[in-house]
């Protein structure tokens, strides 16, 4: 079975930066997707970063280009998520998420994805 299981949660001050990991295993299909979304407190969950495992290619909500960076090691299964110049706005519990589509369309959807991590919390603090 599917199982994403993500690390690297913790508290920093605005400015400060952490790296995620989200360790993959049991995928069936190839060519999978990986995202991570996140959920502050009383908001809906919205996505951050995808990365296709194949080849590569990324894409960012407009809110974390240029200080959010996904990639992967394949070798290792696990797909990370560096994150610097952290605002208190970035504060959420991040999941990450895996869909067997070869392709980055509409990968910002929540219900383009069946599988999802317990998630990790990320606190930014002034």
């Amino acid at each position: 079975q599917v199982q994403l299981v993500e690390s690297g949660g913790g508290s920093v001050q605005n400015g400060g930066s952490l790296r995620l990991s989200c360790a993959t295993s049991g995928f069936t299909f190839s060519n999978p997707s990986i995202a991570w979304f996140r959920q502050a407190p009383g908001k809906e969950r919205e996505a951050v970063a995808v990365i296709f495992a194949t080849g590569g290619a990324t894409d960012y909500a407009d809110s974390v280009k240029g200080r959010f960076t996904i990639s992967q090691d394949t070798a290792k299964n696990t797909v990370y998520l560096e994150m610097h110049s952290l605002k208190s706005e970035d504060t959420a519990m991040y999941y990450c998420a895996a869909r067997g589509i070869p392709s980055l369309g509409l990968w910002y959807q929540i219900s383009a994805y069946k599988y999802w991590g317990q998630g990790t919390q990320v606190t930014v603090s002034s």
